[in-house]
Parts: C-alpha cells; structure tokens; sequence
C-alpha cells in the first residue's frame, strides 16, 4: 500500500515538472545535427512523428512542454563556449534548458505539429527582428547637438505615434504593419491590437517589436511605410496608410493606400483590388510636421 501511495505521488510530481523540447524545424537543421553520432535519428519526417508523440503523451498525462527552436549553430556556439562536448545527448539537454529562457519559445497546446512549427519559425523571426533592431538603434548613440539618446528619443516618439494611431482608429479589429527598408534587410513587423469595449488589447511583445522597428524607422529616415487594417463585422474593411519620415508619419491619400495594396511590390505588377475593403485616407493624428528648429 506505502509502494501504491509512493508511486501515485510520485506521478502527481511529474505533473508539475515543466519540459523543453528543442525542435529542428526544417531539413537543412536536421542534416546539419547528423554529424553528431549521438544523434540516432537519420529522417527528418521520422523525427517530427516521433516529437508529435512525445507531445502528446506529456499532454495526455498533464505535463507543460515549450517547444523551442534549435539551431544548430548556435548549438555548436555554446558547446564552444562551454566547454561542451556537442556529441552528447547531454549537451543537448543542456542547450535546450538555456533555450526555454533566452529563446523563442511556443507552447504546445495540443495542436498539430504542422500547425505549431510555422507558429514557432514565426517567433524566431519576431525576437531576431527585434534583436536586430535594438542592435541599431542602440548604435546610433547620442545626438551632436543636445547629448540626447537618439535610440530612446525614437522610441519614445515612435510609443506616442503607436498610442495616437490607436485612438483615432475607428473601432474594430486592428492589423498594423510597420515595414522598413535601408538596413541590411527590410526589417517588418506586425502588431494585432483588437477594439473590446474602447480598449485596444495589445500582446506586449508585438507591440515592443513593433514600436521598435517603428522606432529604427524614424531615428533613420530609412524608407518605409506603415499599414493599418480594421475589421469590423458587419462593414468593409478598412485600410489605412502613412509613409515614414525622419519627423514621423506622412498620411497617404486613399489613392496612395490604393494604389500600394493593388501594385505586386516585387513585380510591379497590378494586383486586383479585394472586395468589401475601403481604402481610406488615415483618421488625423493631431501631429505637426517638422519644424525649423532643433529635432531628431
């Protein structure tokens, strides 16, 4: 009877034991981890089942997994720095653990590993867009002129734009897109801020993605543009758009919100417009344009 009741709390604890599974989403990752010979898996499709498994037993028996995305790469750096031997389960376990707190994470859910592993490549590219960002902004040290931080001056111009967009929107669900170009890449970012009871919902992490890239955008002058969409049930869609300046943000005709969502941006193209959608010139913000004296 003491043996029953030691077993029976002891699967109570494994409950409360909250797991990490580090995922090699895609085959390049998967090829890439075979020169380890403690790897023992040699097809990728064989892996996924065999992860999907593992997920839905833990799920079956009331256990927590986050899902964390293992790249093999970094992998091999911080065995490097370490001390690690990569060829070892254990080094993976190690890596994995460092993952749940520092790298993009999902949880499962239950849902199908088809539909968890874009969800997770999706937070990969959020947390490195913002790394990114911040990395530039950061480097844009302190303005000639006054000494002030231009990096948190853009930040905290672009936060007051973010609050002014939304509560001049109409209600409704909001999709915002901030995407902006000159660095290296064009660095995008998107921020869902849906309308319940005159109160917009924001994720803080979207919204700190976005308000950064948004940020890079104004501290540089770069090229870019920002598109908002709100859905309400019941009407059309409807579009709105602003182009990036150095001061901040230029409101687009409807013709020029128009003509941007119906042109292919790699082609050039025409692209027929939606149905139900209105593209519309953007509600005023209430914000002056550059003035002649000192600004960043």
């Amino acid at each position: 009877m003491a043996y029953t009741d030691h077993r029976t709390l002891r699967r109570v604890l494994r409950r409360e034991i909250v797991g990490t599974i580090g995922l090699l989403t895609d085959d390049h990752d998967f090829r890439a981890m075979r020169r380890y010979d403690s790897f023992v898996f040699d097809d990728h499709t064989t892996y996924l089942k065999h992860v999907e498994a593992v997920l839905r037993t833990r799920a079956l028996q009331g256990s927590h997994t986050t899902v964390a995305l293992f790249d093999p790469e970094d992998y091999a750096d911080f065995c490097a720095k370490t001390g690690l031997d990569p060829d070892s389960h254990t080094s993976r376990t190690r890596f994995t653990a460092a993952l749940a707190s520092t790298g993009p994470t999902v949880p499962y859910e239950g849902q199908p590993l088809a539909d968890l592993l874009p969800t997770l490549v999706d937070e990969a590219v959020r947390q490195a867009t913002w790394e990114y960002a911040t990395m530039l902004l950061a480097r844009l040290g302190a303005c000639a002129s006054c000494g002030e931080d231009l990096g948190r001056a853009a930040f905290a111009r672009a936060s007051h734009l973010l609050v002014r967009i939304l509560d001049t929107a109409p209600p409704g669900d909001r999709h915002l897109v901030c995407s902006v170009s000159g660095t290296a890449e064009t660095l995008v970012a998107v921020l869902h801020a849906d309308d319940t009871a005159g109160r917009s919902e924001l994720d803080e992490a979207e919204a700190l993605e976005f308000t950064t890239v948004l940020a890079l955008g104004l501290a540089t002058g770069s090229p870019g543009g920002l598109v908002m969409r709100i859905s309400k049930p019941g009407t059309p869609d409807r579009v709105h758009g602003w182009r990036l300046r150095a001061y901040g943000l230029d409101p687009l005709t409807a013709g020029e919100v128009f003509d941007a969502y119906c042109t292919d941006a790699e082609s050039g193209d025409l692209i027929p417009p939606e149905s139900n959608v209105d593209y519309c010139a953007p509600p005023d913000l209430g914000e002056e344009g550059p003035s002649p004296a000192h600004h960043h």
